[in-house]
């Protein structure tokens, strides 16, 4: 079993949809699941070429492994291996209808993990570091086995050798961006941090960044002097997710949830400097997840 993500160019020439678009089909063939995801011209072709370039330089238990690709068709073919358990996104945040179970915070800090080790393996685990630079739940898939991986290198680059930083056209998706790059156009593999730190704002929150951004806006707060406010006047449980709040059954589990934001507000610091490293995160985060003793 696969994924085949297909990119559509010249064959959507004269097509109605939106640029930008995508839409995703399943279907099955010789007792193969497929999944196939369309991106409409809008999403060009050097993305396509960006994603094998990063993928097929990818060797971790936490990122999408690429298979193969064919690059010479009409419609550029990417075969990754097989997925098809959800995104992060989708557990979290996806309708209340989905089938899956709630995610009582215990499996959303290994799954918070997990992602740290992703990152931090891109950040020091090659020569150049390798900027993800749209991390988010939408980009974190589960086998199944219930192992996340995360995938989409469309936007991703690295960090030219001697350098600390790169500078580059706003790309993303909004409310995951460090206020800095959006009006510098300068980042690092901090970037990704505060990416990171958004991320873990939706998981402990249950929302997603654009509602927590607006509400932070309409009181005029950036968004995480927002967050903050909460965690300092002691009303944090006010926001965060029912379910997670549900299941604060002992002294650990709360002194989990402040220690989990207490490293959110870490990682969305304005200031890249003293944002902490993707290293420093994971290793946090597994202190958290060992730190509970009670069920």
């Amino acid at each position: 079993m696969v994924n085949i993500f297909l990119t559509v160019s010249s064959l959507l020439k004269n097509s109605s949809e939106k640029p930008t678009t995508m839409t995703r089909k399943m279907f099955l063939a010789e007792d193969t699941s497929y999944n196939l995801y369309t991106m409409y011209k809008g999403f060009w072709h050097e993305s396509c070429i960006n994603n094998v370039t990063y993928a097929a330089q990818m060797s971790h238990d936490h990122i999408l492994k690429l298979i193969g690709c064919c690059l010479e068709t009409p419609i550029a073919i990417l075969v990754f291996e097989y997925v098809q358990h959800g995104t992060l996104w989708d557990r979290i945040l996806g309708a209340p209808q989905t089938h899956f179970e709630p995610l009582l915070l215990k499996r959303r800090l290994k799954d918070a993990v997990d992602a740290a080790n992703a990152l931090a393996y891109l950040h020091f685990g090659f020569p150049r570091p390798i900027v993800f630079r749209d991390f988010k739940t939408s980009h974190i898939l589960f086998s199944e086995e219930n192992v996340v991986k995360l995938f989409d290198f469309s936007l991703s680059i690295s960090i030219p050798e001697g350098e600390t930083h790169i500078t580059d056209t706003v790309m993303g998706t909004y409310g995951h961006l460090a206020p800095q790059y959006v009006t510098t156009c300068d980042f690092s593999e901090k970037l990704d941090v505060y990416s990171f730190g958004a991320f873990l704002s939706e998981l402990l929150t249950g929302r997603g960044i654009l509602d927590l951004v607006r509400d932070a806006h309409d009181l005029v707060y950036p968004f995480n002097e927002y967050l903050k406010n909460y965690f300092e006047d002691n009303r944090f449980t006010e926001i965060v997710d029912p379910i997670i709040v549900q299941d604060l059954s002992c002294t650990e589990k709360e002194q989990q949830l402040h220690a989990s934001a207490q490293l959110t507000f870490e990682c969305l610091n304005e200031s890249p400097i003293d944002r902490p490293t993707m290293v420093d995160v994971a290793r946090r985060l597994r202190q958290i997840c060992c730190s509970l003793s009670c069920n």
